[in-house]
């Protein structure tokens, strides 16, 4: 495990969130940032658990008083500790309804979590990461979670596609500003259901093997049968990684997932 260096995971629920913290806490300790403490529990006692050490805390990105208390905790509980990694993978505002029926309480909802709790999570972490540059093993990286609303606004998700767009655009800038500076700033589209025990029961794709993005954090591989070439298949939480150990020669700023059989 890297010495006084941590990452941090804000929306660290079930699925990408969860698995993102897992696969970053057999590196460093991992801050995991929701809402409520019994989304993060489970995974802060797995971590630990396993020999890892994980810190769960109860904050709201899109209030900055929320947010300013909980980056005051995590001093306290790793001083002198520098961020290497943050993971902004908070979801708001999922409503699914025709455009003049949706109000604007909705719409600000969406901005709230999706934008402006980006805004304030970067102000809170872009001067850790900056910080980090001279002492990180790899670039400190701000990896932000996409989704396909980030490029197509689609029929009666009008809030998600303002407001995910948003968060791309701002993605966007912030790697533009801190990319010369040394930190990494990249955006991954999740285009896709996420396979978790909440979309258990959603058929998609036809009900295709594989046809939801899996969030483990370790990669599943799936062998040569019977002259058949199969994909090896890279989980979310990896590629995540994989964007967090990139040298600055070859940044990736924005990346895409989706299962193969997904239409796009």
């Amino acid at each position: 495990m890297s010495s006084k260096l941590f990452a941090i995971v804000a929306g660290a629920g079930p699925g990408t969130g969860r698995a993102c913290a897992v696969r970053f806490s057999k590196a460093y300790p991992v801050v995991l940032l929701t809402r409520k403490a019994e989304s993060y529990q489970d995974t802060v006692a797995e971590i630990n658990k396993a020999g890892g050490k994980a810190i769960g805390i109860s904050a709201d990105t899109s209030d900055v008083k929320s947010l300013d208390s909980a980056f005051e905790a995590i001093a306290k509980e790793l001083p002198g500790y520098k961020l290497a990694a943050a993971i902004y993978n908070v979801g708001a505002g999922f409503s699914r309804k025709p455009f003049l029926e949706m109000t604007v309480e909705e719409f600000d909802i969406a901005i709230a979590g999706n934008a402006r709790g980006l805004f304030n999570f970067a102000q809170k972490t872009l001067p850790l990461l900056l910080d980090a540059v001279p002492v990180s093993e790899h670039p400190p990286t701000l990896l932000i979670t996409g989704a396909t609303a980030s490029v197509r606004g689609s029929y009666f998700f009008a809030t998600m596609g303002a407001s995910m767009f948003a968060r791309r655009a701002l993605g966007q800038s912030l790697a533009r500003e801190f990319g010369p500076k040394g930190v990494h700033v990249a955006h991954a589209i999740i285009d896709g259901v996420i396979d978790i025990p909440r979309t258990t029961h959603y058929s998609v794709n036809g009900g295709a093997e594989d046809g939801k993005l899996r969030a483990d954090a370790v990669s599943t591989h799936v062998e040569l049968r019977k002259g058949r070439s199969m994909l090896t298949l890279e989980q979310i939480a990896e590629s995540y990684w994989n964007l967090h150990t990139q040298h600055r020669s070859a940044f990736t700023q924005e990346i895409d997932m989706r299962p193969y059989v997904e239409k796009f």
